[in-house]
């Protein structure tokens, strides 16, 4: 490649252009194509790279010291940001903190050594609808009041599958016992199986609350939880949250009162699952696809649409659009783990 890119640079400047716009033109620099034509050995570009160390870099002896204190039994149970002030407090001085950061990752020497572990949390399993009544999400929002520093909570539960929001309530409080009434005469509406459904939430209180989670329990109900402090794990009610408050009716400052939260839902809703053609279901209502509608209606335009490209044929330059049906719809889809990069000591 490199010779390649050479000949080309030669060519243009026997033709006549200059070398610095030459190897403009080429991505490069000119002092690379000099570099290129004369540094035998190196890398891929011939760089050799630094053929001294930095003044200011750890010797091998101050390395050891660090891995030798960092083990020592007198710190081993001390990370680095408590053993430099530790030792400072006793008048010694052998690095900074990044840098006996460095050496000790480069040494493979960062695993905690203690039964003090930090405190991790692993990703929600991957949930897979390939129907209603198979996953459900659920979350609660703040709905603005007229007193200053009150709201009033939105429980709101969708079906992902349809993303039909098959259950909501707007209450005073926040509350396991009124999320548990909400999910229980849901269930019982959509005639939910025990075994059947995996309802999603996130980490909060009222989520993981034993009234709630008694509840689901006796509905046969499997639950679900996203990590703490993390949103991405409930994508479709945090979609759908934003999509309330977005449209253009929602009120810029507050709910005069908790029966005008409630009709102002209420209206919501209705637009929501009856009138609404989403985007992600083949821009159907969710109603439809709940109720299994969305297939003839598909169809109906798949039909449609090879009836127009027929009549006029130049009109078209590919084939028509996809209208199938989305077969099925993941929460929290396994992610392609990244390989590990490379740490460089100091």
């Amino acid at each position: 490649m490199r010779q390649v890119i050479l000949q080309d640079f030669d060519e243009a400047v026997r033709a006549g252009a200059r070398r610095a716009r030459a190897a403009a033109v080429l991505g490069l620099a000119p002092r690379t194509i000099e570099r290129w034509r004369t540094v035998e050995g190196g890398g891929e570009d011939h760089r050799r790279g630094p053929l001294t160390s930095p003044a200011n870099s750890l010797t091998a002896g101050e390395r050891e010291r660090i891995v030798v204190l960092a083990a020592s039994k007198e710190y081993r149970d001390l990370s680095p940001k408590q053993i430099v002030p530790t030792l400072a407090d006793v008048g010694v001085y052998v690095a900074s903190e990044s840098s006996f950061y460095r050496v000790l990752r480069h040494e493979k020497q960062m695993e905690p050594r203690t039964r003090a572990r930090p405190a991790t949390s692993k990703r929600p399993r991957t949930l897979v609808a390939t129907a209603p009544r198979q996953v459900w999400s659920w979350d609660i929002t703040y709905l603005r009041a007229a007193i200053r520093g009150l709201f009033f909570r939105l429980y709101l539960t969708m079906d992902v599958f349809s993303r039909k929001i098959v259950a909501w309530a707007v209450h005073e409080e926040e509350s396991a016992e009124r999320a548990a009434d909400l999910i229980d005469h849901a269930a019982r509406r959509e005639g939910v199986q025990p075994g059947e459904l995996t309802l999603h939430a996130d980490n909060g209180g009222a989520q993981k609350g034993f009234t709630l989670i008694a509840k689901l329990e006796a509905l046969g109900v499997e639950a679900s939880f996203s990590r703490p402090r993390t949103s991405d794990d409930n994508p479709f009610s945090e979609s759908l949250f934003r999509t309330l408050k977005y449209r253009p009716e929602y009120p810029e400052e507050c709910f005069a009162s908790i029966d005008a939260a409630r009709a102002w839902v209420a209206r919501f809703v209705h637009w929501y699952n009856e009138v609404h053609l989403h985007s992600a279901i083949g821009f159907v209502t969710p109603s439809s696809r709940h109720d299994g509608r969305d297939a003839a209606i598909l169809a109906a335009r798949t039909k449609l649409y090879h009836a127009a490209r027929r009549r006029r044929p130049e009109r078209w330059t590919a084939d028509v659009r996809d209208w199938s049906r989305v077969a099925t719809v993941t929460l929290n889809p396994e992610r392609p783990e990244r390989a590990p990069t490379a740490d460089v000591a100091a």
